[in-house]
């Protein structure tokens, strides 16, 4: 079935994306009645995308860090969801389809925002995806939680003590922020949630191996901050390893190579993949269909305004424009999609001094825990450590958490799990070992088909999504 989302006398903004950009562009347009507001999606929550290992290590339940997208903009006349992925961009005809199971929708727009975000990047190694899963959405979350709390559980059951010493063993590719606090939350969780809960292992006897290319930690941050981001890991019994490239992921473990030429084979049930993101496929589509450019990781080469080559009337904003001096993280998305909103209601309300402006970014800073009550913060030149730094991370992350519950129960939440080691979110299903198997045998990427309502291709043929 086709539905057509017919044009409308107001100016159409239609934003593509859920994420930081997608939502902070669409609330720019809350008291314009002269604009009317879509947005697709292809969930139907705003993911806090920072707070995603803390559902993967039992802290946080995936409503607290999701909440859904239809609530959040129920007073919001001026806007509306579609929920579905978006198979096709046609800047001619100025449309958007997008498909859910077998409902298509063909929406027109007047602007268009493309906040689509990033995907996981596995350096052209995609089969890694299987063994090794990354951290871009509460499946990619869920999926690790079952995988490190059952690595446990199986552990308890086995007699032989190689394979438990291999289930015991966790391995983290990637030391940015992202793999630094997940490496430091599952030795946390070993050695003291989990410390007195089995009879016949010792949690704490479990290895939890942080491995990067990089020459330091936390590279981004500066050689000051990663070292001592460093020694705390060590201090807590993380073991890092530097300098060492991964070359091959399998069921059984992960193969390194070193700069200095040494090679390495980790025996190891689970692995974390945090090493690396690229643009998603949407930029490919418009690099396709305009004479936009994207960039070696697939992120479009936007203009100083944000909008794209011979397209005045197409933004790219967050983790899919390539743009100077902008990172990757929620700040960039937050300001460049409030920046685009802000431009078209300039040019709708005749300001093209405001309209012409460049965008420019206000970098306000790094931060990064590693564990309870320690943390590390660049802001604005001004680097601490420590206790200091913890608490302007949960501060800081609390306030940019969507809705007055989420911050509440995500508070309580904080507050017993680091008063008392306790974790409650820890439930896993047999749902997610069941859908991991079905797409082992329907072939890598199929899940976006099949959300689509698109028959499965032939097993190994990667389909993006």
């Amino acid at each position: 079935m086709t539905v057509n989302m017919g044009a409308s006398q107001r100016h159409h903004v239609v934003i593509i994306g859920t994420g930081f950009g997608g939502l902070f562009a669409a609330k720019q347009f809350a008291h314009r009645k002269d604009v009317l507001v879509t947005i697709i999606g292809k969930t139907d929550h705003h993911l806090f995308q920072p707070l995603l290992y803390q559902v993967a290590t039992g802290i946080l339940s995936e409503g607290e860090i999701a909440p859904p997208i239809r609530e959040i903009l129920k007073h919001q006349r001026n806007a509306r969801v579609i929920l579905g992925l978006v198979d096709d961009i046609d800047p001619q005809a100025k449309t958007v389809t997008s498909r859910l199971h077998d409902n298509t929708t063909v929406t027109p727009y007047d602007t268009l925002i493309v906040a689509s975000g990033a995907s996981q990047s596995y350096f052209g190694n995609d089969h890694f995806a299987t063994y090794a899963p990354g951290m871009k959405s509460i499946d990619d979350a869920l999926e690790l939680r079952s995988r490190i709390f059952n690595s446990f559980e199986r552990a308890e059951l086995t007699e032989d003590p190689v394979e438990r010493d291999r289930l015991l063993t966790f391995v983290v590719v990637g030391a940015g922020p992202t793999g630094v606090e997940m490496a430091g939350q599952i030795r946390e969780l070993s050695s003291h949630t989990l410390a007195k809960e089995f009879r016949k292992i010792d949690s704490r006897q479990a290895k939890v191996i942080l491995v990067d290319g990089a020459k330091e930690v936390l590279a981004n941050f500066g050689d000051k901050l990663g070292s001592k981001a460093r020694r705390s890991l060590q201090d807590l019994g993380v073991d890092v390893r530097l300098g060492g490239f991964v070359t091959h992921i399998d069921g059984d473990g992960v193969d390194i190579k070193y700069a200095d030429g040494r090679t390495e084979h980790i025996e190891a049930a689970t692995k974390v993949w945090a090493a690396g993101v690229q643009g998603n496929r949407l930029g490919r589509v418009l690099a396709d269909k305009t004479p936009a450019e994207v960039d070696r990781t697939g992120r479009v080469i936007v203009k100083p305004d944000l909008t794209i080559e011979g397209h005045p009337e197409i933004f790219v904003i967050g983790d899919l424009m390539a743009f100077e001096g902008v990172p990757g993280v929620a700040q960039g998305a937050i300001q460049s999609g409030g920046w685009a909103a802000r431009t078209v209601i300039a040019r709708l309300d005749g300001n093209e001094k405001r309209a012409a402006q460049p965008f420019t970014y206000n970098d306000k800073g790094s931060m990064a825990i590693i564990s309870k009550y320690r943390g590390v913060a660049n802001v604005k030149g001004f680097k601490f450590s420590g206790f200091i730094a913890w608490s302007a991370w949960l501060a800081i992350h609390l306030l940019f958490l969507v809705g007055f519950k989420s911050r509440v129960s995500t508070l309580i939440r904080w507050a017993i799990t680091f008063l008392s080691d306790d974790r409650s979110e820890r439930v896993t299903t047999h749902q997610q070992m069941v859908g991991r198997l079905a797409m082992r045998q329907l072939g890598q990427g199929v899940s976006g088909s099949l959300l689509r309502g698109e028959k499965p291709r032939s097993k190994g043929e990667r389909i993006d999504n």
